[in-house]
């Protein structure tokens, strides 16, 4: 049963690395409750995965995680997070998934009796009910494997059940090369409708095995966008948009009854800290093995957890990247924690925040003051299509009175793409089911409606 937010948990002056209103506790750590924890994330060099490779892949496996437990323990870190981001292929063959999850799981407790090296281990299948044509989101192969993928690997000794679901994206992903916004929020639109049902199978699977819902990300969104921005092909103002509906989309693993913390990659992050007060991971300037953004300083403001986002294993000059990134993330947890011992914590965090905010507009969007005023947008409603629309809204005229102050850059292209976007939003219906049957035809070829619901279509307040 979906419970929708109203009000926000935190406000500006609250928000801040370290600190969550609800800590996640959890075998002898603490999330959120006054420091910040390295979560170290890595994935295999280039090889095939298939049934004659899996010993390769799970000695590779084991390696990885003995490397950066090692390099925890030596650099004096105590606890440590883990996130396992399954593959494909080993979402698509559960047993697999299990049987590295269950390894790593072996190792972190070798590392807890020996050094008592605290630990949590989140694990993150992957949204394999893309395979299909349109996407079968609520029935099929591909939805009965990714839940026995989640069970499985809750019951080999995951502490934390995430994913980065892919709910929309068959709309999303031609809307932002077109940026498209009246896409973007339909997108968005069949995205809450798809997890609303994906997070009830979850939050169920981990109360099944007493594990923890933590959270979902609109990587395939936000992500996609920011990266397309950074490379020129979309704009900046228009990705810095995106970002902030997506907010209305991520929030519904917690509505659902997600705890946190929320996933890395998910720089909607910031709103819902803000709103839930759960703790969240984040990543920024040490996620660049991964993909390059302009909100490298601006994102540890909101990190309880602060990732690399994730890493190939490959031999560099110092030793194999993975335990060159869990070095990276631990001397930055110090810089963080160190700040909030001596109290000087909000001084750090505003010089996270003006290292960054003034030159790109999707690190503007992530100011402590423009998130909380986004968030309160977003629960202003609690009709999906209202809070869209009025995030969408809101975000626009901050970035424009931005630019006006002068207190971010914009260039003159960007200012025109502004406008652009400010003419979308206006002309955009009152009602979510008017706004359905404008945009219905337009989507039946790609998208199988029958897959989503009806919930996301229900009549809500006029904007």
């Amino acid at each position: 049963m979906r419970k929708k937010y109203t009000n926000l948990a935190l406000d500006s002056a609250s928000l801040l690395f370290g600190r969550s209103k609800f800590p996640l506790i959890r075998n002898g750590v603490t999330i959120g409750g006054g420091a910040v924890i390295p979560e170290i994330k890595f994935t295999l060099p280039p090889m095939d995965v298939e049934e004659e490779s899996m010993a390769a892949v799970t000695e590779i496996y084991d390696e990885i995680i003995v490397g950066v437990c090692k390099r925890a323990v030596e650099l004096h870190q105590n606890p440590l997070v883990v996130e396992f981001e399954l593959l494909p292929e080993m979402t698509m063959n559960p047993g697999w998934g299990e049987t590295i999850t269950g390894k790593i799981r072996s190792v972190l407790d070798d590392f807890r009796k020996r050094d008592g090296l605290q630990s949590l281990l989140r694990i993150t299948p992957v949204d394999i009910r893309e395979s299909q044509k349109p996407p079968h989101r609520q029935d099929g192969k591909e939805a009965d494997l990714l839940f026995d993928s989640f069970r499985r690997c809750a019951r080999a000794g995951g502490d934390l059940l995430s994913i980065e679901s892919t709910g929309g994206k068959e709309v999303t992903d031609p809307s932002i090369m077109s940026a498209d916004l009246r896409g973007i929020i339909f997108g968005t639109l069949l995205g809450c409708a798809d997890m609303e049902f994906l997070w009830g199978r979850i939050c169920t699977i981990a109360r099944e095995t007493s594990t923890v819902a933590a959270g979902d990300t609109a990587c395939g969104i936000g992500n996609t966008a920011m990266v397309l921005a950074d490379q020129g092909y979309v704009p900046k103002v228009f990705a810095a948009v995106v970002r902030a509906v997506t907010g209305v989309r991520s929030l519904v693993a917690y509505e659902a009854g997600a705890v946190g913390p929320g996933k890395d990659c998910g720089y909607e992050n910031a709103f819902l800290k803000a709103i839930t007060g759960y703790p969240m991971s984040m990543e920024g300037k040490s996620a660049a093995c991964a993909h390059f953004s302009s909100v490298g300083n601006i994102a540890g403001v909101y990190a309880d957890l602060w990732s690399n986002e994730s890493v190939q294993h490959i031999k560099l000059l110092s030793g194999m990247a993975p335990v060159v990134s869990m070095e990276q993330l631990i001397y930055d947890c110090r810089l963080f924690n160190v700040a909030i011992q001596k109290g000087f914590g909000l001084n750090f965090r505003d010089m996270l925040v003006d290292s960054d905010a003034r030159l790109d507009p999707q690190a503007f969007i992530l100011k402590p003051d423009v998130v909380v005023e986004l968030s309160k947008s977003i629960v202003s409603d609690t009709d999906d299509y209202i809070r869209s629309v009025r995030t969408a809204k809101k975000a626009i005229g901050i970035l424009e009175e931005g630019a006006r102050s002068g207190e971010m850059l914009l260039p003159e292209r960007e200012a025109g793409w502004l406008e652009r976007l400010k003419t979308a939003v206006e002309e955009l219906p009152s009602s979510g089911e008017e706004f359905f049957k404008e945009e219905h035809d337009r989507w039946q070829e790609v998208v199988d409606f029958s897959q989503y619901g009806f919930s996301v279509f229900e009549k809500g307040t006029a904007v």
